[in-house]
């Protein structure tokens, strides 16, 4: 994860999906083509939300590990993912964000692989 601005509410993050080109890194369309996750804008502002870490079920790869030439479902084709603090692993995928029976990502903690903590006031 490159951050290249951030704001309290928000990061702005290289698309890890075209590597920061603005383009499609799988030249569908054709080699020219724009990237669809940032738009051609070569980054994508990420909602920060407790703290940034690579997206668990892709490895901030951004490629749908379902083996699809697809972004990943759960970064949005980021690589990042915000999880809240306090937070635990998630005890349904142990951290993954992944169901690998199911082949989906984990629903508990929506493959951001930590819940938040609920706190007892």
């Amino acid at each position: 994860m490159f951050v290249i601005e951030e704001e309290p509410t928000r990061l702005l993050v290289m698309c890890a999906f075209c590597g920061g080109e603005g383009k499609d890194p799988f030249g569908v369309m054709s080699r020219l083509s724009t990237c669809y996750v940032c738009g051609g804008e070569k980054a994508v502002w990420v909602e920060k939300i407790g703290h940034a870490k690579d997206c668990p079920v892709c490895k901030g790869s951004v490629i749908s590990p379902t083996g699809a030439r697809n972004h990943c479902a759960v970064c949005s084709g980021t690589g990042v993912v915000c999880v809240e603090e306090p937070s635990q692993i998630c005890p349904n995928c142990n951290g993954t964000g992944w169901e690998p029976l199911m082949s989906l990502y984990c629903i508990d903690c929506k493959g951001k692989g930590a819940i938040p903590i609920e706190r007892k006031e």
